[in-house]
């Protein structure tokens, strides 16, 4: 199978053997019967392996174009799976603008173990050559980045990686693995919050790590059983289900967001617009050189906190809460959000004001998201 839509629809999820259920069954279960001592059965106990997880596993790696695929409880729990790969004394380069939950995971518990971060613009690659040391492990970056939607050369990245031996590290959420597979440029290990646009119905927290490295996927693995941060079987079956409608749901994303981008983007009440589908995004040509797609999530600079709140406040479609991708459309303050746990200085020297609003534009009808930053527009 090639296509996306197919492998999404298909990967992994063969007919079930007994019964012939379509659907992936949820194997709610601790533990399974052994049929005699020492013979070592496929399946031993739920933490280590469970019929539904591998399902949506295979899927996932299908999708990445990668060889191994690992679910975890959350996005965090992806992301502390892949930096189990570094350790006391080695040092990690990372982007500078990211999701303030990683953020705080680096700089907050790992930092305090011994790993060590410097934190450069990614958008050059000279920063990131520059930041090396003789420690260096790992090269851990988004793109889009969360809430600046700057982007990071992928094949850029991944050739310098591996002339200097370090791991390349990506996470993928705001493209998903329908617009964007850094796999296929040369990166090594892809990871998503499946929370997001995996998920795309905002009913479940899952997080998912891809690779075609044999040697990173089986430390991962180990990582995955030994922690056991990982989700329950009902889960597994609600992304299994909703990453069979995946394609669908982006184009709907990207078609709405763009609309809506070249709306906003002729409005004087918006100081400054991010998207990366827009012409006059600074890196839209390698957007288009790298992405299939632009994605549906906007960050928009309303001038002050004040506007934020008057322009939230008048929202009547889209829901005022954290997190982004699912099929109704969000908007989210990254100040008092998202990345609360940002220091200050830090939010000002990316962009990260008391004005910025970050949209994630659903999938409602496009009348509707227009009328709707209308009257947040009128509010301010």
């Amino acid at each position: 199978m090639s296509g996306f839509r197919t492998k999404a629809i298909h990967s992994g999820q063969e007919p079930e053997q007994i019964t012939g259920a379509v659907a992936v069954p949820v194997f709610q279960t601790s533990t399974y019967a052994q049929h005699e001592l020492g013979g070592h059965p496929p399946y031993d106990y739920a933490r280590t392996i469970n019929p539904t997880r591998i399902a949506l596993e295979k899927n996932l790696a299908a999708l990445e174009n990668g060889s191994f695929g690992y679910s975890f409880a959350s996005g965090m729990a992806a992301i502390a799976a892949t930096l189990s790969l570094v350790k006391n004394g080695d040092h990690v380069i990372a982007g500078n603008d990211m999701y303030g939950g990683s953020y705080r995971y680096f700089s907050r518990i790992l930092s305090e173990n011994g790993v060590e971060f410097t934190y450069v613009d990614m958008r050059n690659e000279t920063n990131i050559e520059s930041a090396i040391r003789p420690n260096t492990k790992l090269i851990y970056c988004e793109t889009p980045t969360n809430p600046m939607m700057n982007l990071v050369d992928l094949a850029a990245v991944s050739t310098f990686a591996k002339a200097k031996n370090l791991i390349s590290v990506v996470d993928n959420t705001f493209m998903s693995p329908y617009f964007q597979n850094p796999l296929d440029m040369g990166i090594d290990i892809v990871l998503h919050s499946a929370t997001k646009y995996i998920g795309g119905h905002s009913d479940v927290i899952g997080g998912a790590v891809i690779t075609s490295n044999a040697s990173y996927a089986e430390r991962i693995k180990f990582y995955q059983n030994s922690a056991g941060a990982v989700p329950g079987p009902w889960d597994v079956w609600l992304l299994l289900r909703s990453v069979k409608t995946l394609a669908l749901r982006m184009e709907a994303h990207n078609a709405n967001a763009i609309e809506i981008a070249h709306f906003l983007a002729k409005e004087k009440k918006i100081k400054k617009i991010y998207y990366p589908g827009l012409p006059s995004h600074p890196q839209h040509e390698l957007a288009k050189k790298q992405m299939r797609g632009f994605g549906g999530i906007i960050s928009i600079e309303t001038g002050s906190m004040e506007n934020a709140k008057r322009f939230t406040s008048a929202l009547e479609v889209f829901t005022l809460g954290e997190s982004l991708g699912g099929v109704e459309s969000l908007v989210c303050h990254p100040v008092t959000m998202t990345h609360g746990s940002v220091p200050p200085e830090r939010r000002a020297e990316l962009g990260i004001t008391d004005g910025l609003i970050r949209l994630s534009v659903g999938i409602e009808d496009l009348d509707d998201l227009m009328a709707d930053m209308k009257r947040g527009l009128d509010a301010i």
